[in-house]
């Protein structure tokens, strides 16, 4: 597996659906997966499987002795292993810089300059499709469609790709045409094509130009919470409304500050929360300032781990009025804390969830009037709570590794 982030480091909502994918796949006896990504920190679980750095992989040959790797990387990658990748080298790749170790550098991040990273991603694939023995190759999202298609000509081995979301998710429909051009690339590529939702599903088949019968969607799932029963609300008077994501177009933060200037302008008792960060944060901050709420207003910052969840579980009711969200695993994961939650129809979640409240992303007065009811009747708070619980129950990363491993044997002609 190709990938660009993993727990605890994130920045959305990819690392945490490759993480739980892939805990859910390992529970399958016969599943082997080794996950690359362009930087690991060394405090990632690989108890379920094995991470590769492609920042310890070389590309270009450097004469280095073992006491050097060692002291250089040798917590994140064996020696031994560092020289079997060197022999993996077949292509000259001195046009890109490299360290001592004749690795890259990656940020491990979205930096400016992300387009140069995913092809150096894709000299690394080249080493590792040399390197390692494997069945079947799959890339988590464009950034590493590149990668999987060269592994895939130098091995000979067939390529799921797993689109968790597209450009037109990303852009409200201004597509950017580099990213357009590798996330067709790596369509057009692929023997199989995973995607989060059916709503993903209809902008690949008619957008991407693809083949119906080439395309699956395989939901994603929440892990259980082992801590769940440690979270709790602290004891206070106001009801708490959350909205916790990126604070991005895609989103929708501007309908989460329209709708708490509706609700607070007719309900008292009632504070709203954004948690996050993104490039309309400052907007937000402006906004929440001009409708006269900033005191009943409160902006978090980024949130991860715990945090996430400890948050949630404060909330009385969670929102997310995204635009376009190919799926969004927040409101799993708030209902997962019992916290209520209000969705945007425009959302892949919405397909699997009956006990979340879902209304168009841009109905201000019905997301308002949903919080004002579900905060002033106990009994509708209740109700949603109690069905949410049950429903997320059954709602586990397991099975949906259960339909990837069925992809991978129909791709592999075992059924």
């Amino acid at each position: 597996m190709f990938g660009w982030e993993f727990p605890p480091h994130i920045l959305g909502g990819l690392g945490t659906a490759s993480f739980g994918l892939t805990r859910g796949m390992s529970m399958q006896p016969d599943m082997d997966i080794t996950f690359v990504i362009p930087k690991p920190w060394g405090d990632e679980d690989q108890s379920f499987l094995r991470i590769i750095g492609a920042n310890t992989v070389p590309v270009v040959w450097r004469e280095v002795d073992w006491d050097f790797v060692n002291n250089r990387i040798g917590s994140f990658l064996h020696p031994d292993t560092y020289y079997h990748f060197r022999n993996g080298i077949k292509y000259n790749f001195n046009r890109i810089g490299t360290n001592d170790l004749g690795c890259i550098n990656f940020s491990g991040r979205y930096p400016d300059n992300l387009l140069e990273e995913i092809g150096n991603y894709e000299a690394v694939a080249s080493v590792l499709a040399h390197s390692l023995d494997f069945d079947i190759i799959h890339s988590h999202d464009w950034l590493t469609y590149p990668a999987g298609i060269f592994a895939k000509r130098i091995s000979g081995k067939p390529m799921v790709i797993h689109v968790h979301a597209t450009d037109y998710d990303r852009s409200r429909g201004n597509v950017n045409p580099d990213v357009y051009r590798i996330e067709k690339e790596g369509m057009d590529a692929a023997d199989h094509i995973i995607t989060v939702s059916n709503l993903t599903r209809n902008t690949v088949i008619e957008k991407y130009h693809q083949d119906p019968a080439k395309v699956t969607t395989v939901h994603n799932a929440v892990e259980p919470l082992d801590f769940v029963d440690e979270l709790h609300k602290s004891e206070r008077k106001d009801k708490v409304i959350t909205f916790l994501g990126r604070i991005t177009m895609q989103k929708g933060p501007e309908y989460f500050v329209e709708v708490a200037a509706r609700v607070l302008a007719s309900t008292d008792g009632v504070r709203f929360v954004m948690a996050g960060s993104g490039d309309m944060m400052d907007k937000m901050v402006r906004l929440a300032a001009k409708k006269g709420i900033a005191d009943k207003f409160h902006f978090t910052g980024f949130l991860k781990g715990r945090n996430v969840y400890e948050m949630l579980a404060e909330s009385d009711v969670y929102m997310m009025p995204s635009v376009s969200e190919p799926f969004g695993i927040s409101p799993l994961e708030a209902m997962q804390c019992g916290t209520p939650s209000i969705i945007s129809k425009q959302s892949g979640c919405a397909e699997i969830l009956d006990h979340a409240i879902k209304t168009d992303y841009w109905d201000i007065d019905a997301m308002a009037d949903y919080i004002h009811a579900i905060v002033k009747y106990p009994a509708m708070y209740k109700s949603l709570r109690e069905n949410g619980l049950a429903e997320i129950d059954k709602i586990r990363w397991e099975y949906a590794g259960q339909k990837v491993r069925a992809i991978y044997d129909k791709v592999l002609g075992l059924k």
